[in-house]
């Protein structure tokens, strides 16, 4: 083969081995954006969401020892095929879960991908490392390292462009872009790829491939469940003891199968080596570093207040150092040595976290942000990977290269599954904090409008109350006391009578530093409308009880003032029969008068005839009687007297006219029965003169108690119709309450929109409080290992068995 050919066949394989590495890596963070997607759409809580990447994790560092190991008995080509394969269909069943609709579809899938993955990178790992020769195995391994860490570093981002461009409803694409890839890597390889393997096969440690799955999935889960800010309630707890206490137990059974195999999965001698155990411990904090990186998208967002999904494009920077890094620290490595190199990679991360910690999060400008991302970029360029995997193959023989690296792999995949597991916690309780101090900057009550009439309505009802006459008509009636509503607390805190909705807990800790003023506004709004209802039934049944006891109250004015004015009509027709009565008495009375006059004048000429009759003539002797007619025309009806010098008789009865007569009453007709003579009629016309008086008082007075009657029913109208007033007013309060407690909410929600500044800001304060502890951790870890790497001495070459 000419050396032209064997550059273009190294190209291809270079090609296929690092595209199945950009593959893998890209995959572990780009269903972090689509996570709550999924879940959503999979109708699952956020707790059990969660697994869709823990299962990943768990899986993919349960995996790679054994791929690694199986890789050596039958050859990488194979291996990394098969695990192609496996991550392809892993891939596949995990968009196809959304058609099925199953969350345990999806986790299934999951595991069979981190199968997959787990045996993708330590195998192309070892065959960068063993293929080129030593004076070129750095660079090599470092366009490994670099491949890895731009794909990982870039696979949220890739994700959020994915469901950007597909929607979130269409989630599966996020997954079935592995799918070309895939099968484009299987055709090339099969027919570009060495299968190289092993000569001395052994028999495949079956026994110590299953216990170290089990363990290594043990203390994985079980230090996943761990909150490191309430370490003693949840490590006594049943997702962790347990599981702690089976590696425990496997641990001893686990040493005694792998000193026997005669392939063990783990070379149990690699712990009894100063450089490889140093290099493991290495591998375990450059694995808590690199999960420092996944949450610089998020810092970036919040540092400099831009959306989320937006810190993509500051994570470009990150990469492009890292790329830029990685492959340079492989030159340095072939040309200064691991140590320096790899010395120099710690030391510009721990430079780099404090420049975040102490200068980034207080003073956040594009010019701090850039700087922090450089030197952690760089840092993570010179550290991931290359200068470890080389560490590793320089203290393993070359038939272990395989195992080794997987080994590698393995504690790198501990130390990223620990890491989230408490950085994750400092950014949650700052979560937490967050919403507590955001709240207390939100308005704490909500100041209700006046409502109409409100005092109008007061004072009347006061008025009306004291007035002696409806006082008792109105006793029950009461105004509700809108005064005391005019101000609404808000409590925002989950100590409040009003529970917090568990989704607006979630929407809370979602925010970001541009959603948290919209999101706040949202959660406002939402408690609000949980608090309000109450006050306003109050007020709305208090009105209620206003109106019907208003209404009770004109009820009994209607019968109040019908009694009045049946009692005032009764009064009229009284005085009517009475004004009746004195008028036939006073013609009665006239006509006695008349008839008085009448008898005088007849009286009168009775005496003087007599007397004429007397001159003229002798008159009888004493105790003769004589009989005298007076003439019928003087008084225009006969009556006849008996007279006697001694006295006379009257029949005055006959004497009335017949037209007078049957006018009057048949009880003063029978006392003017008795009356025989004028002195008689003068008593009954004096009785008749005082019975017309006593009439006339009784009359006044009766006129006088139906004015007092007709004020009274006129009173109780004018208060009736006050009170219909009043009822009209009532229910236009009760009309304006919503309208009130509208524009209440409105007033309440623009204090939020005039806060959002000092919202922003606090938001960004206590969230920065979180990523300082984060990345405080990845300054400790970077010390810790440059102490460490101080042990480190340049082994003497190895030979082959």
């Amino acid at each position: 083969m000419t050396n032209q050919n064997k550059k273009r066949s190294f190209a291809i394989i270079m090609v296929v081995y690092l595209l199945g590495i950009f593959m893998g890596a890209l995959d572990t963070g780009i269903v972090t954006p689509a996570r709550t997607v999924i879940q959503t759409s999979l109708m699952v809580d956020d707790k059990t969401g969660i697994w869709m990447i823990t299962m990943y994790t768990l899986a993919y560092a349960a995996s790679i020892p054994v791929m690694g190991k199986l890789a050596d008995r039958f050859g990488r080509k194979t291996i990394y095929l098969l695990s192609i394969f496996l991550f392809g269909l892993g891939s596949l069943l995990c968009g196809l879960s959304q058609n099925f609709e199953s969350f345990p579809m999806l986790l299934a899938a999951r595991a069979v991908q981190a199968v997959g993955g787990g045996g993708i990178v330590p195998v192309a790992t070892a065959e960068f490392g063993t293929t080129f020769p030593k004076e070129k195995r750095g660079m090599a391994l470092g366009l490994v390292g670099g491949v890895y860490g731009i794909a990982n570093i870039f696979g949220a981002s890739a994700g959020s462009a994915i469901l950007d461009l597909a929607g979130t409803a269409n989630w599966q694409y996020v997954f079935y872009i592995n799918v070309p890839i895939t099968i484009f890597i299987l055709i090339a390889g099969f027919f570009s790829l060495p299968n190289t393997k092993v000569a001395n096969v052994k028999k495949i440690d079956i026994g110590g491939i299953t216990v170290v799955t089990i363990m290594v999935l043990c203390v994985l889960y079980g230090l996943k469940n761990i909150d490191f800010f309430d370490f003693n309630n949840t490590f006594l707890s049943t997702a962790v003891y347990p599981f702690l206490i089976v590696f425990v137990l496997l641990l001893p059974i686990f040493i005694f199968i792998e000193k026997r195999a005669q392939d063990p999965v783990i070379n149990l001698s690699y712990f009894t080596n100063k450089n490889i155990v140093i290099t493991l411990v290495l591998s375990f904090i450059t694995g808590v570093v690199l999960m420092g990186m996944i949450f610089v998208p998020q810092f970036c967002e919040n540092a400099m207040k831009t959306a989320t999904g937006k810190g993509g494009y500051y994570v470009i920077i990150l990469g492009l150092f890292a790329g830029v890094g990685a492959p340079f620290s492989g030159k340095l490595i072939d040309r200064f040595g691991v140590r320096i190199t790899l010395g120099f990679g710690f030391l510009v991360s721990f430079i780099g976290s404090l420049f975040l910690i102490f200068v980034t999060t207080n003073y956040p400008s594009t010019l701090t942000v850039v700087i922090s991302l450089i030197l952690m970029g760089l840092g993570i360029g010179f550290t991931m990977g290359t200068p470890i995997n080389y560490m590793m193959l320089d203290n393993t023989k070359l038939a272990e290269s395989n195992s080794a690296l997987a080994t590698v792999s393995l504690i790198r995949s501990i130390g990223t599954a620990i890491a989230p597991a408490i950085m994750v916690g400092f950014i949650a309780h700052a979560g937490l904090s967050v919403q507590t101090n955001v709240t207390s900057l939100l308005p704490d009550e909500v100041n209700v409008p006046t409502l109409p009439y409100t005092q109008e309505l007061t004072d009347e009802l006061n008025q009306l109350k004291a007035d002696d006459t409806i006082k008792d008509k109105l006793a029950t009636v009461n105004l509700p006391d809108l005064n005391s509503k005019e101000k609404i607390e808000i409590n925002m805190t989950d100590d409040s009578a009003t529970p917090i909705p568990d989704d607006l807990v979630a929407m809370m800790k979602e925010s970001d530093v541009t959603t948290i003023t919209g999101n706040s506004k949202v959660f406002a709004e939402r408690m609000f409308a949980q608090m309000t209802p109450e006050p306003i039934a109050e007020i709305n049944n208090g009105i209620d009880s206003g109106i019907n006891g208003l209404t009770t109250g004109m009820t009994e004015l209607d019968g109040s003032i019908a009694d009045l004015q049946s009692a005032y009509d009764g009064i009229g027709e009284g005085i009517t029969g009475m004004e009746s009565a004195i008028a036939s008495q006073e013609e009665a009375l006239g006509q006695l008068a008349s008839l008085r006059a009448t008898m005088s004048e007849m009286m009168a000429a009775a005496a003087e005839q007599m007397a004429s009759a007397a001159a003229a003539t002798s008159m009888p002797s004493s105790g003769t009687e004589s009989s005298y007619t007076m003439p019928s025309n003087i008084t225009g009806q006969p009556a006849a007297v008996s007279s006697g010098m001694g006295g006379g008789t009257m029949d005055v009865v006959s004497m009335i006219p017949e037209s007078v007569r049957s006018q009057l009453p048949q009880t003063v007709l029978d006392e003017l029965s008795d009356v025989k003579s004028i002195d008689d009629l003068d008593v009954k016309i004096g009785e008749l003169e005082d019975a017309i008086a006593t009439l006339s008082n009784q009359v006044a007075a009766a006129q006088t108690s139906q004015a007092e009657m007709k004020t009274a029913i006129d009173a109780m109208a004018d208060v009736k119709n006050q009170l219909i007033t009043m009822v009209s007013q009532m229910t236009a309060m009760k009309n304006a309450v919503p309208g009130a407690f509208e524009t209440a909410k409105n007033e309440y929600l623009a204090a939020i929109d005039s806060r959002s500044l000092a919202v922003e800001n606090e938001f960004q304060k206590t969230l920065n409080s979180g990523f300082k502890q984060v990345y405080m951790t990845v300054a400790i870890a970077s010390v810790l290992a440059l102490i460490i790497l101080a042990f480190y001495k340049k082994p003497m070459d190895l030979e082959e068995d």
